[in-house]
């Protein structure tokens, strides 16, 4: 085989070239048996040995084995060799639940390349930064989904990022599409590269307080031990199949979708896009146990089982977060079913998974935000010193799954204390008896449905305006998805409304989801001594005005 030009090419270090080996608050797990130090590509394949017909993945219509997932990554494996793509690279996929995702993480595996799960939601703006900044040789798109060009947009992206040199589509036609790829890589045979378990494999980005994407670089044995830890705790076996309707560019769709079947022996059940009752029809049609989703998804779920009159006997659990969970809301959903216990968890994408839920104890399951699990947990004050039980403040968490750090290192720095415990940025309560209850954030993000949304970015966006002298973004109650966008601006002249900005935002290339929902304009805003905006008082002033809002249209 004639090597390929990129071989004899310089390539350039990732961002994540300071990281050297385990870093210091993992260090300490190496060799002691708390990870299974294999690949999750040396995982599937001991999996598919042992039963190479099980059914890993259903996609609507479309069913593949383990067998079937294992030929198409390696085939696959081998067009990405020929294209010049090597151990180390970083490779980012922007597709739906789709299976193919499952292959394209597999295979990327097997090649010890980085893979960059990037949301469906994003656009050029997002997806620009995260490329651009991990360093991406390429990238798998949707062709089309749901009315949108994916191709086209990655391809507009390409011009300006010299180190996207592929654009593969799935789905889509021709030699560079999905298909097209693994028919040529059946021609060739592939060598496993020899690839670190404990190294990077997956940079997964997350909006940050300061509009900067963070790249959070995870190994192949940390989401493996979040996934086995909690499936043990939810009483999940090897041989049963979950439903995965939350995002597989998500770290809950990524870890629970694609790699929970090669860890932990299930299936999943994909869902392209939510619908309670598709939902309640493919729980029933494949014997589905349980679910890690979205809040809003639970409430539509029992919601539709009562309508039906189906309680969904053998469904287990549902563990939900991301959103704000009511107090009742647990209650009135486990009433709509057989066996199924909810609860709420918490974690983030850099340390997955900090509370596994209470899922017998219905009291503690709604009304905290769960029992902490695999990590060791302080509470905190402005000045990091540990609190007692029964007293808000910072919430950090250190333990095996826990992420390597950022891309950045000083993003790293600033987030991981000098005895290892990330600072998560969320104000919570921990209990006598294990269990956290967020109480606010630290942080200025806003959780709509489940998305990590950064205000800062969208301000950076209005104060773009020429209008536009200050603006301030918060998040609002928002009935279905937790939180909402509320934008606080001060005009710089007369003469603009919120249908104008609407528009400024839509148009900056932003995700829509950004847009903020609703505009109060005012002549200044609340400040501390020091001229800071008081975005507290701006986050209690529009829970007010929404709850007005609300009351008065009951009325």
């Amino acid at each position: 085989m004639v090597e390929h030009l990129a071989d004899m090419m310089e390539r350039k270090s990732p961002a994540w070239a300071w990281l050297e080996g385990p870093p210091a608050h993992l260090a300490t797990y190496v060799g002691t048996g708390v990870w299974d130090e294999r690949t999750i590509a040396q995982q599937a394949a001991a999996l598919t040995e042992d039963d190479p017909d099980f059914i890993a993945i259903v996609d609507g219509e479309l069913t593949r084995t383990r067998a079937q997932i294992m030929a198409e990554a390696e085939a696959l494996s081998a067009a990405m060799y020929q294209r010049g793509l090597r151990k180390g690279d970083v490779i980012a996929f922007q597709i739906p639940n789709w299976y193919e995702a499952m292959v394209v993480n597999l295979a990327a595996a097997m090649s010890g390349l980085v893979i960059n799960p990037i949301v469906p939601i994003y656009r050029d703006h997002e997806v620009s930064q995260m490329l651009e900044d991990c360093g991406a040789r390429a990238i798998f798109v949707a062709s089309t989904f749901r009315k949108f060009d994916f191709e086209a947009m990655a391809l507009r992206i390409r011009t300006h990022l010299p180190t996207l040199e592929h654009v593969f589509t799935v789905r889509g036609s021709g030699p560079e599409d999905y298909a097209a790829l693994v028919a040529e890589g059946r021609n060739f045979a592939f060598t496993w590269p020899e690839v670190d378990p404990l190294g990077v494999k997956l940079v997964l980005y997350t909006s940050g307080t300061t509009g900067r994407p963070k790249g959070v670089l995870h190994s192949h044995v940390s989401i493996a031990r979040i996934l086995r830890e909690s499936a043990a705790d939810w009483g999940l076996s090897a041989g049963e199949a979950t439903l995965m309707p939350s995002p597989v560019t998500h770290v809950s769709g990524y870890a629970n979708g694609l790699e929970a079947p090669f860890i932990c022996g299930t299936r999943t059940v994909l869902m392209e896009a939510w619908n309670a009752e598709d939902a309640l029809r493919l729980i029933v049609q494949h014997n589905l146990v349980g679910t890690v989703a979205a809040t809003p998804f639970l409430v539509e779920l029992a919601d539709t089982a009562r309508k039906f009159g189906n309680r969904l006997s053998g469904f287990r659990y549902f563990a939900c977060g991301g959103a704000a969970v009511p107090d009742d809301l647990i209650p009135a959903a486990n009433a709509a079913f057989d066996d199924c216990h909810a609860f709420r968890v918490f974690g983030a994408s850099e340390v997955p998974l900090v509370t596994f839920g209470w899922p017998h104890d219905e009291q503690l399951a709604a009304t905290t935000d769960g029992r902490i699990g695999d990590y060791d947990v302080r509470i905190v004050d402005h000045e990091h010193r540990p609190l007692p039980d029964g007293t808000e403040g910072e919430i950090l968490a250190r333990g095996p799954a826990m992420m390597l750090g950022y891309a950045d290192a000083e993003q790293t720095r600033a987030a991981i204390t000098e005895d290892g415990y990330f600072r998560t940025g969320d104000l919570g309560i921990r209990s006598p008896a294990g269990a956290i209850t967020i109480t606010g954030r630290k942080k200025d993000l806003i959780i709509r449905g489940g998305e990590n949304i950064s205000a800062k970015e969208i301000e950076d966006v209005l104060l773009r305006h020429p209008k536009v002298r200050e603006a301030a973004v918060v998040a609002m109650p928002h009935p279905r998805l937790g939180e909402g966008v509320c934008a606080y601006v001060i005009t710089a002249e007369a003469g603009i409304d919120a249908s104008a900005l609407v528009a400024h935002v839509g148009d900056s290339g932003l995700a829509k989801q950004k847009i903020p929902e609703r505009f109060e304009f005012r002549d200044d805003f609340p400040r501390t001594a020091a001229g800071k905006v008081r975005k507290d008082q701006l986050r209690a002033e529009v829970k007010t005005l929404v709850e007005a809002d609300q009351t008065g249209g009951a009325s």
